[in-house]
């Protein structure tokens, strides 16, 4: 059994690796300040031996009587509304939370994997995006808090790396979808869900021709706990769903699955949105082992499932 540390742990992802983790036996504590995360997400788990939950800001040093083997550092807001809100604090939680975590990692002589992002390669240039890409990123727009943010969580620790020695692995996430998603996030999967189900108007940035790549979030939880055990490779790494779709196909995807009547409407595009985004992942298939196996039709029937019983 590894002592492990989820931060952002009642969070979407958080949660699903949390009960994945539970399952393989380990021991799990999870931290959470729940800005965006839910009790709600982990209330299961709160009888279980072998889960902790600690409410507690990563951008404060974290003090713990165990002695820790893994950190999976997923604390940040990842959709526009959430980490807009407080830009500030979403730039201290990958700037001084990181470094609080790497600390941590350092006295315990623990492995720790930074949640990355496909952000921060911005509005790319390049198409599909590969690790070696350096980005395009509008470093004073209001995605920068996020976007740079993240940049900067993985430069901070591959200097803790190479100046500390700490055990590192980062894995760049792609558009997750699933179950526990919150429903107020503004993502697009469960934006559309949510209205479709509703019979509201579904609304569209631009004209919908902006590309995502969408990957369910059982095969990110098993790219995650991939990494993490690999040896010798630390990443970065992407890890998403290359079947590529855009924002209307997406769109008219929900309204057929849920027979919804909602109309599709169109409003502006928001400032430095990505217009195309799909990973390139031979790197993980070669190092992890590891390509999603879950259909996007499949994945989107069980998310709207979870939906229509929340």
């Amino acid at each position: 059994m590894k002592n492990i540390i989820i931060t952002g742990g009642a969070g979407f992802i958080g949660a699903h690796l949390c009960r994945h983790l539970l399952n393989k036996g380990e021991y799990i504590i999870c931290v959470d300040n729940f800005s965006t995360g839910s009790r709600g997400n982990v209330a299961d788990l709160m009888e279980l031996e072998n889960f902790k939950l600690i409410e507690h800001d990563i951008t404060v040093s974290l003090f713990l009587d165990e002695k820790i083997d893994q950190i999976y550092n997923l604390a940040c807001p990842a959709s526009p509304v959430h980490y807009q809100a407080n830009p500030v604090h979403t730039i201290k939680t990958n700037t001084i939370g990181v470094i609080n975590l790497l600390n941590l990692a350092e006295k315990n002589n623990a492995r720790i994997l930074q949640a990355s992002t496909s952000e921060v390669y911005g509005d790319p240039l390049e198409h599909p995006q590969k690790e070696s890409y350096k980005g395009n990123v509008n470093i004073i727009g209001p995605r920068a808090c996020y976007d740079e943010g993240k940049r900067m969580a993985e430069a901070l620790f591959f200097d803790f790396k190479r100046q500390f020695g700490v055990d590192i692995r980062v894995a760049r996430i792609f558009n997750t979808y699933g179950p526990m998603m919150a429903p107020n996030d503004g993502r697009v999967v469960s934006n559309f869900i949510i209205q479709a189900l509703h019979n509201i108007d579904i609304t569209i940035y631009g004209k919908g021709e902006q590309t995502r790549s969408f990957c369910y979030v059982s095969d990110l939880i098993l790219g995650l706990q991939s990494l993490m055990n690999k040896e010798n490779f630390i990443g970065p790494v992407n890890l998403g769903n290359p079947q590529e779709i855009t924002i209307l196909e997406i769109a008219k995807k929900v309204i057929d699955l849920t027979g919804s009547s909602s109309k599709i409407i169109f409003s502006p595009l928001p400032k430095d949105d990505p217009q195309k985004r799909k990973p390139d992942i031979e790197l993980a298939k070669m190092e992890l082992n590891w390509a999603p196996q879950v259909s996007l039709e499949d994945g989107l029937i069980k998310t709207l499932e979870y939906f229509k019983n929340i």
